[in-house]
């Protein structure tokens, strides 16, 4: 493998990682206060709702053929994976969302949700779509054959073997065995979006990125479903760093939350129930995760404390390493990486924790309309 090194500075990659960890400790007082209120759907009312909703959700099977498999931890681990795929929107819908015709049934953001065997804790990592990953061999879910071990990027274990791929694959990275698998499409996401009124978003400079469709100016913006499907799929802002594009996706997710929450969503049965359905419209789950689960989820989040819900990244050595035939990839710090997965393995609370030297770093100051 022929390999060309772009290693991020260390004082870059401290920087970077204080401001992804102030973003994971922002998004995690404000996502658990938005799972807490969550607790209304277990009501009669909200049973119904999604008991409803869920029977449109499409079904796969992630687990199918797998062997040799991580032995269960403590604790539930639940990969979520939103895809690229086009499967299902309309001609306008792809205008208006700028996705064009051609896509990828390709991972577009991952994360790994670990919920505690106490089921008073979370935690939430996401993983670079762009990692360097050794995908194991595989029979072919988009064309005839089989394909041998090889290295590429894990975005890509979906499109080539489907979601079994995808779950072996995350498997071997971390370590950890993967309990529940959803999927969430562009529908789904923008459509949640537009039923809630939009989301605002502030951002230090304007973000302009022609190829998804987005042009933002500094400040604050209120954006639609399409406009927040541009801001977290943009690629060519924020120096193109997949990490970077992570943690703008956080802090979206966090906004969203913040909007469901104060804009009283979640206090008025028709907009949450239009709110719900337009998010499972376009979710793929295994069979074993139904309403009654998605409810018993919900219901667990009632008691958690905001200090008990950790976003945060896989700890990253390199972004931009060019591989030959892949591009280029991102470089995991295998110590601290597998500290991270051998942590929440034993179910640690403090597996996600930030480092000491992470916290001196300044964050980037807001504009004054923010």
């Amino acid at each position: 493998m022929s390999t060309t090194s772009t290693t991020t500075s260390r004082r870059g990659r401290r920087r970077d990682l204080a401001h992804r960890r102030g973003l994971a400790r922002r998004w995690s007082l404000r996502i658990a206060g938005g799972l807490a209120a969550l607790t209304l759907l277990t009501s009669g009312v909200g049973h119904a709702m999604v008991d409803s909703a869920a029977k449109g959700v499409r079904r796969v099977d992630p687990f199918d053929g797998l062997d040799a498999r991580p032995e269960a931890g403590r604790g539930l681990n639940i990969l979520l994976i939103g895809t690229d795929s086009r499967e299902g929107l309309t001609d306008a819908e792809r205008g208006r969302y700028h996705v064009g015709d051609v896509g990828c049934y390709c991972a577009d953001a991952v994360m790994l949700l670990h919920l505690s065997e106490s089921r008073d804790r979370m935690t939430v990592v996401s993983l670079p779509r762009d990692s360097y990953a050794k995908l194991p061999g595989h029979d072919l879910v988009l064309a005839d054959g089989h394909h041998d071990a090889h290295a590429d990027k894990l975005n890509a274990a979906l499109s080539h073997g489907g979601p079994p791929l995808m779950v072996r694959t995350v498997e071997a990275l971390t370590g950890l065995r993967v309990d529940h698998y959803l999927e969430v499409g562009f529908g789904g996401f923008a459509g949640a979006v537009d039923e809630v009124g939009g989301v605002a978003v502030c951002t230090t400079e304007p973000l302009r990125d022609e190829n998804a469709g987005l042009d933002i100016p500094a400040g604050r913006t209120v954006l639609d479903g399409a406009g927040a499907l541009s801001y977290v799929r943009a690629r060519h802002v924020d120096g193109g760093s997949d990490v970077d594009r992570m943690a703008r996706q956080q802090d979206f997710l966090a906004a969203f939350f913040d909007r469901v929450i104060d804009d009283g969503v979640l206090l008025n049965p028709t907009r949450l129930g239009r709110t719900v359905e337009a998010l499972l419209d376009s979710v793929a789950a295994d069979p074993g995760f139904g309403a009654e689960e998605m409810l018993q989820l919900a219901n667990l989040m009632r008691d958690f404390d905001t200090s008990n819900v950790t976003f945060a990244s896989v700890p990253v050595a390199e972004q931009g390493r060019e591989v030959d035939g892949l591009g280029a990839t991102v470089i995991w710090d295998r110590p601290e990486s597998d500290r991270l997965f051998t942590a929440l393995r034993a179910d640690d609370p403090t597996a996600a924790r930030p480092p000491t030297d992470a916290a001196s770093a300044s964050p980037k100051p807001k504009p004054a309309d923010c």
